[in-house]
């Protein structure tokens, strides 16, 4: 405890430290404070059909990531996701198109391009996305809620939505240059936070109200707590790779002869395969969901049933085809043996050059497979506690993207304070070593 108090000063003794947190603080104040904030022309006391529509299914998920902005109609409604969903476009069009590719290699001008590619297709996707979001209202809501001529609220709600998804994309921004980092990862997961009191409080009552449930809430907890753990582990799990410099003498000084180790993480993709899956997840609810549950058949009741089979199974095999596809954009082996060689090193029983990326290459696939697997297990472990019958909101945080999001940002969160702290001479916040989150190499 008083480590941990001691830590809290170093924080604060830091003036830049300091400033970043309490200007991320606000702009994570004004995101919430938005999604409270209803569309024009709507009556916010009428809205408990929508509610009840958010409760459960793929919907609530979809509620979850916009931090409850769903369920409230409001200005921030369709949230964070059409804005990830451009941003994979982008990415593999980055695998395909010569263009995207010639922009990878171009560097910060090549990114700033891409970036304001990826602006205008999110605008894109939010029209086609706002007018199945006000449908589903009109099906949802009694008449008495809307109290604005029909055309003019469509067309104002259509570009309000759209521009509180761009706000929303704004502030992430800003939290990235001038907050802690990760800004955009940060508002997904305060919107994961804002729930998980709600939902651990309904699983509660549920089981006392069940007569002797309450230690099965407790076996629940310890189950969560073990998947956390899990996750954690996850996260920072590391493969070592030897490297060996050879000696040098330059002058009177000498240079190598020492061996070093490259950390090569089990799950370098972090949690960004699972934000990319659930995107795509996302795509065929606001198509097929705003219909009538019941009258879903085929593809569309598939995929708005997250308990269901096809909807885990697609999932899963969404998550480690990214966890692949991210791992290769994050790490370059031709580019790490191209460095080792550079610095005269080489990997004991393997060539310099080609050999060395070949073999990075080789063991990364293979620690990446059983990483990305485990990634997937835990990600649709919900559907397996509510068919074992925890309460739906609760399973949701009972493994799963919830869990795996949490984890990933808190660390990469942690890690970038804990830098700060280093870089300025002070103690880190763990005292055994230096936290690594998904972007610990």
């Amino acid at each position: 405890m008083k480590k941990f108090i001691e830590t809290l000063k170093n924080i604060w003794k830091i003036d830049d430290l300091r400033e970043r947190i309490i200007y991320t603080f606000f702009i994570l104040l004004i995101y919430r404070l938005g999604i409270h904030i209803a569309l024009p022309g709507v009556d916010p006391s009428l809205l408990a059909n929508l509610k009840s529509q958010t409760k459960e299914g793929v919907l609530g998920l979809l509620d979850m990531f916009s931090g409850g902005a769903f369920s409230n109609a409001s200005i921030f409604a369709l949230g964070i996701m059409p804005y990830i969903s451009a941003s994979i476009v982008i990415q593999l069009l980055g695998i395909a198109v010569p263009y995207f590719q010639r922009l990878q290699r171009e560097g910060e001008s090549g990114r700033r391009k891409m970036n304001q590619i990826t602006r205008y297709l999110t605008v894109i996707i939010l029209i086609f996305q706002a007018p199945a979001y006000l449908a589903n209202l009109r099906v949802q809501l009694p008449p008495e809620a809307f109290v604005m001529n029909p055309f003019y609220f469509r067309l104002s709600s259509i570009i309000i939505m759209t521009a509180g998804t761009m706000f929303i994309m704004w502030l992430g921004e800003r939290i990235t240059d001038k907050g802690i980092g990760n800004g955009i990862s940060l508002i997904i997961m305060i919107g994961i936070i804002a729930r998980l009191p709600f939902a651990l409080f309904g699983e509660f009552i549920s089981r006392l109200e069940e007569g002797g449930g309450l230690v099965a809430f407790l076996v629940e907890i310890v189950l969560m707590f073990m998947l956390f753990v899990a996750s954690i582990l996850l996260v920072q799990g590391t493969r070592r790779i030897p490297v060996q410099y050879a000696k040098r003498i330059v002058g009177n000084k000498q240079y190598g002869g020492v061996r070093q180790y490259i950390p090569l993480k089990v799950n370098a993709a972090g949690v960004m395969p699972i934000i990319f899956a659930q995107a795509l997840m996302f795509i065929p609810v606001t198509i097929a969901s705003f219909a009538s549950t019941d009258s879903l058949t085929g593809f569309a009741a598939a995929f708005a049933n997250y308990t269901g089979f096809w909807y885990n199974f697609v999932f899963a095999f969404l998550i480690i085809l990214f966890t692949y596809f991210y791992t290769a954009i994050i790490i370059n082996p031709n580019q790490m043996a191209e460095d080792i060689k550079k610095n005269a090193g080489f990997i004991p029983g393997i060539k310099p050059g080609k050999k060395t990326a070949e073999f990075i290459d080789t063991i990364m696939s293979r620690i990446t497979l059983p990483g990305s697997i485990f990634l997937a297990i835990i990600s649709i472990t919900p559907a397996f506690a509510v068919l074992a019958g925890v309460n739906r909101q609760f399973a949701q945080f009972f493994g799963g993207t919830s869990l795996l999001i949490l984890v990933g940002v808190i660390l990469d969160t942690l890690q970038q304070v804990e830098s700060h702290l280093l870089m300025r001479h002070y103690d880190g916040l763990m005292k055994s070593g230096r936290i690594k989150g998904k972007s610990g190499m």
